[in-house]
């Protein structure tokens, strides 16, 4: 057993305490979505959708999570996982996850879980509503008709902080880093097991395709709106599915572009709180995208959202993505535009249109990048595969026999 630092003062364990953490390496793994990782997860869904307790009103991305872990959704994701007699979890799971994206931990505990693990979760550095929703009713169920479950999930909260980065990390079967390039360096500072392994979801970067005549042609353009603002505004393009570049495809564009953005301003003047900050920086980004793309053109209104034109795309575009309502936009002859940019940190492609189109596409031209297609509205959808990664596979091991 691993010893706990003796010095606890800049640790906090927010669900479980420190003999749950150091009891982990005497459990016994689960088998993949085992009942009891099951019904734990569906009685927390139902915790946080329960109409009369109100934890979730107001959030929709506890709502979105709420919905993902339901029997039903858990049961069928289950589905893609035909041979699971010989699995079992690896052991421990140490999840770091992203200071941005106020639910990504929960998604990774729950992944962790289902996959037959214990879970040591560092949350977000921010204080979000969100985390403390979700920790709190997981707490209930744990101190009651889930009680068998508590010692696998431990929620910690610390700094940065290389004794309590090597004691998890020592801990572990499996590491998963959440949070980009400077955390994974940080991290791999604190050497793992022998036999443990490590799932680093480095800085991606996303970006939609619009189809501009099948855009003209759809009956509820609201909805298109709707789904992009969600798909950015949300996060304030801090989630690395965030598109940050605008591709338009068609015979159309022009007009296209006269409908579409109107629509999603009013939607950012209605819902989205605009810091001044906020315009300091997107002034910054875009004079250095001017600086080095020539007749990159402004297109603003209003600082809440800019749009800058580009006359090309190349190697370095993405470079100067910038968040909090800053979108690059391109009109591209044919998709073949935009093999330039996309290398292996290009993540997730949204797309309104002509889908089969866009995957015969990249099929045929193997770029690098994209580990994802979705619709428009369903960057942020979680999936048991991400960034290329099975994660139930990634975090059990088979039994040969």
């Amino acid at each position: 057993m691993i010893p706990m630092p003796q010095d606890f003062s800049k640790l906090s364990v927010t669900l479980g305490d420190a003999g749950t953490i150091e009891a982990m390496p005497g459990i016994a793994a689960l088998r993949p979505f085992s009942p009891q990782a099951v019904d734990f997860l569906n009685d927390l869904s139902r915790e946080l959708l329960r109409a009369d307790s109100g934890l979730g009103a107001g959030y929709s991305d506890v709502a979105t999570f709420a919905f993902w872990c339901r029997k039903g959704s858990v049961m069928k994701m289950k589905e893609d996982y035909p041979n699971l007699e010989s699995r079992l979890g690896k052991g421990i799971v140490f999840h770091s996850t992203p200071s941005n994206v106020a639910v990504n931990f929960a998604f990774s505990f729950a992944s962790g879980l289902l996959a037959g693990n214990a879970n040591i979760v560092r949350l977000p550095a921010k204080d979000f509503d969100q985390v403390r929703i979700i920790t709190a009713a997981a707490a209930g169920l744990l101190t009651g008709k889930h009680k068998h479950l508590a010692p696998y999930l431990a929620f910690v909260k610390y700094p940065p902080d290389q004794r309590l980065h090597d004691y998890f990390s020592a801990l572990c079967d499996v590491r998963v880093v959440w949070g980009g390039n400077e955390t994974i360096r940080e991290l791999r500072r604190s050497p793992l097991k022998p036999r443990a392994t490590e799932i680093a979801f480095a800085d991606r970067f996303s970006f939609s395709v619009l189809d501009a005549d099948a855009y003209l042609d759809a009956e509820d353009k609201d909805a298109a709106a709707n789904h992009f603002y969600n798909d950015t505004y949300f996060s304030d393009q801090n989630a690395c599915t965030a598109p940050r570049i605008v591709i338009w495809t068609g015979e159309k564009k022009a007009e296209a572009k006269a409908d579409f953005w109107p629509r999603v301003a009013a939607l950012v003047r209605e819902k989205y709180e605009y810091q001044p900050v906020q315009a300091v920086g997107k002034l910054n980004a875009f004079c250095l995208l001017a600086a080095s793309h020539p007749g990159c053109l402004c297109i603003s209104d209003d600082n809440a959202l800019v749009r800058a034109e580009l006359r090309a795309i190349d190697t370095d575009t993405k470079e100067y993505a910038y968040h909090s309502g800053f979108f690059m936009e391109y009109d591209a002859a044919s998709l073949d535009d935009l093999l330039p940019m996309i290398d292996e940190r290009c993540q997730t492609l949204s797309y309104f249109g002509n889908k089969e189109a866009i995957t015969a596409w990249i099929m045929d031209r193997r770029p690098h990048g994209i580990d994802r297609v979705v619709p428009l509205g369903d960057t942020m959808n979680f999936t048991l595969v991400w960034d290329g990664t099975d994660l139930i596979c990634a975090m059990s091991r088979v039994i040969r026999s």
